[in-house]
């Protein structure tokens, strides 16, 4: 996951210098700017003969990781304005109890951090021997207080380990 990381970045800033203090063949837009970090990421990759190449077996889960994120959070932002836009009350605010599987400081951290960013979920504590988590939601369906952990479980934390294990 390091490797994966220190690679990122380095494609992340040759695509950057590349635009910024290059002479580009290529228009700076969004798009030329992934396109030149995947062609150094592909670089990289042909450098991994001299070691393991399994990182980018995680590129297909970071990207599905992502993708689930956006979708979550474009949900959440569509529920919460609805919410807000109509003259009925729609909240069932609640504190949840989150037992964990993640286990390092980082996956609590992401965790914690990717729940917080969703718009009608906070992130409230950890329990002591980190087991649980507390959690904030505005939505709870049904008094269904399962079904909530059940979403995180099987959503952000299921990707989540996929991704740093």
């Amino acid at each position: 996951m390091k490797t994966f990381i220190v690679h990122f970045l380095i494609a992340f800033l040759g695509s950057y210098v590349y635009f910024k203090y290059g002479d580009p063949l290529l228009p700076y837009n969004a798009v030329w700017a992934v396109m030149v970090s995947v062609f150094i990421m592909f670089l990289l990759w042909l450098t991994s003969p001299f070691y393991h190449r399994s990182y980018f077996h995680k590129l297909p889960r970071a990207l599905s990781f992502v993708m689930f994120f956006l979708k979550e959070l474009v949900v959440a932002n569509l529920r919460v304005a609805y919410d807000i836009l109509t003259p009925n009350y729609h909240m069932k605010p609640a504190v949840v109890a989150i037992p964990l599987s993640v286990t390092t400081d980082l996956e609590i951290t992401l965790l914690a951090n990717i729940i917080t960013l969703t718009p009608g979920s906070l992130m409230i504590d950890i329990s002591a021997d980190r087991k649980f988590l507390y959690m904030h939601t505005l939505y709870v369906k049904d008094d269904d207080l399962e079904l909530v952990k059940q979403h995180v479980k099987n959503g952000f934390e299921r990707r989540l380990i996929q991704l740093t294990r």
